[in-house]
């Protein structure tokens, strides 16, 4: 069995990778058998068909926990959707841990934070997979690992570094430099509107395939 059998496509050859020798599935939810109550109870069917779209891709997929957010969700589950429109969101997992905020799918597919307001995290569920897959690398491949809390990421210099495309990141982004990753969280400084709770983390003394790895926007051949 090919080690990428089953894996969502559209992920780079690291997250890819990341998911067969690290995730695993528990099983996806038939998201049918609650359309007709969710109806019933005032849930449009095009919400209903953004959840089942998700299961169908993401349902029951477990990963190592993230270095924040107390690991994010425990699996990724698709949960009932909440309104009202535009911002329609559903659960995508359970937390790891008793945390103030969940983890949501929103209205374009953003995956991120809710605690009566919402902070997306990144543009898709893909950034946040792919996200932890660059996290994996980079602690194995740095030789030193620095972290910066509060009012000192405002003051980190990231002149001379790109953005890392593949994470898609809104409240938390990813750039690369010369030889050094530089992971930047603020999702739960805005959702619990604190800024000292934001963090960076800089990966350094990075070589070429610490920085990229395998090849960041192919995926696996078929």
């Amino acid at each position: 069995m090919s080690i990428n059998e089953g894996i969502p496509e559209g992920l780079t050859r690291r997250a890819q990778y990341f998911i067969g020798c690290h995730g695993y599935w528990t099983g996806r939810g038939d998201v049918e058998r609650s359309r007709a109550f969710w109806l019933e109870h005032g849930i449009p069917g095009g919400q209903i068909d953004r959840v089942a779209a998700f299961e169908a891709v993401w349902g029951g997929l477990v990963l190592p926990p993230s270095p924040h957010y107390d690991g994010g969700p425990r699996a990724f589950r698709g949960g009932v959707p909440e309104g009202p429109a535009p911002d329609w969101l559903f659960d995508a997992g359970a937390q790891r841990t008793a945390l103030p905020y969940s983890f949501v799918v929103g209205p374009n597919g953003e995956f991120g934070l809710e605690a009566g307001e919402w902070v997306p995290l990144h543009a898709s569920v893909e950034g946040w997979v792919e996200a932890l897959a660059l996290v994996d690398h980079a602690r194995r491949c740095a030789r030193t690992t620095t972290v910066l809390t509060g009012a000192a990421v405002d003051d980190l210099e990231l002149n001379g570094f790109e953005v890392v495309p593949e994470v898609t990141g809104l409240a938390d982004t990813w750039w690369r430099g010369t030889d050094s990753l530089v992971a930047v969280y603020r999702g739960e400084a805005e959702i619990m509107e604190s800024p000292r709770c934001q963090t960076a983390t800089i990966y350094a003394g990075l070589d070429s395939w610490g920085l990229r790895g395998l090849d960041d926007f192919d995926t696996p051949s078929k």
